[in-house]
């Protein structure tokens, strides 16, 4: 039997991440770590929403959803454009929806 003395290849890891970088990628994890804000982008991947869309679906008042969409907004995760009277949301790329719908999976496997 022999034994190999050469050292196990290691992939390449990745190039460092400016702080700037990682404190904003931080700060968007942090909008999305509300239970209600994960639920209102589980709705908005479906399809846009006004407020009183999701204040009906997911059964909470409307001051919470209006004070969620707020945090969504600042953050760059959800945009409204305005129809009327209403206000409809939409996500601003499906990037954001892809990291709530893993997390939302990988608690149920785990159940």
């Amino acid at each position: 039997m022999t034994v190999s003395h050469e050292a196990p290849t290691v992939p390449d890891a990745p190039a460092p991440l400016e702080p700037g970088t990682l404190e904003a990628a931080g700060e968007l994890l942090r909008a999305l770590a509300a239970p209600v804000r994960i639920a209102v982008v589980m709705q908005l991947r479906v399809s846009p929403r006004c407020v009183h869309e999701l204040v009906d679906t997911l059964g909470v008042t409307q001051p919470l959803i209006s004070q969620h969409l707020r945090v969504l907004k600042a953050a760059g995760v959800v945009r409204g454009e305005r129809r009327g009277r209403e206000v409809v949301y939409r996500l601003v790329d499906d990037h954001l929806a892809h990291i709530v719908v893993d997390a939302v999976e990988h608690v149920q496997e785990d159940a």
